[in-house]
């Protein structure tokens, strides 16, 4: 079952979508480092480590006739979370799976998080892998263990979304973003009464119980 609403306007042409955007991935890959730069354009050099998940909001405007609106729910990355996992990516209408292009490992990660989620999310999930810190990837000091290629070929054959994106100078993190909400079903949608308007408004809002206290070091 869908977490998607559509709902249209008086003028009848302008649309206002809302989706459930769960990110997954290992600790330490920058997760809610994505998300401070999507949601409030920001970036700290250092972020403690999610605890549970942290749930935000923001809006994209695609054209003047239609706005997305993203529910997201950032969950933690150890090990000892990882059994809350479905609770967060349930229903969910699309997922962000992260990995580290300087650690090799956290793409065995991301492929794990991508197979649990092919095999137990929502069928019609659409799935974007993100190789973030790419800040750290370039120039004569490069850090890449991951090649782009070989990401790109495994994210081709699993049929995902592909970005490498950076926290830090925010490069590709908006258009990964939007590449997701291109591909959400948004005529497919039966209208459910979405929250009033379709203003982009930015915020950050926690769930009770949890804490804002975000990702790391990305």
């Amino acid at each position: 079952m869908s977490n998607a609403r559509v709902s249209t306007s008086s003028q009848g042409s302008a649309r206002f979508a809302q989706f459930k955007l769960v990110l997954l991935g290992e600790s330490a890959v920058g997760k809610s480092s994505l998300v401070l730069r999507f949601v409030k354009d920001q970036f700290d050099d250092y972020r403690e480590s999610t605890i549970g998940a942290a749930f935000l909001t923001q809006t994209i405007t695609l054209d003047e006739n239609t706005t997305v609106k993203f529910e997201i729910w950032d969950t933690a990355g150890q090990e000892r979370y990882k059994s809350l996992a479905p609770m967060y990516y349930r229903n969910a209408n699309c997922a962000v799976v992260v990995y580290d292009v300087t650690q090799a490992a956290s793409l065995d990660k991301a492929k794990a998080w991508v197979k649990e989620l092919q095999r137990q999310a929502n069928e019609n999930i659409i799935i974007a892998l993100a190789g973030n810190k790419l800040d750290l990837a370039t120039g004569p000091e490069s850090k890449r263990a991951v090649e782009s290629s070989e990401a790109e070929a495994y994210a081709k054959e699993a049929g995902l979304l592909f970005f490498e994106t950076s926290a830090k100078t925010a490069e590709n993190v908006k258009e990964l973003f939007t590449a997701i909400a291109k591909k959400l079903p948004l005529d497919q949608q039966a209208g459910r009464g979405a929250r009033a308007g379709a203003q982009a408004q930015r915020g950050v809002h926690l769930q009770r119980g949890e804490v804002p206290q975000q990702g790391c070091n990305c």
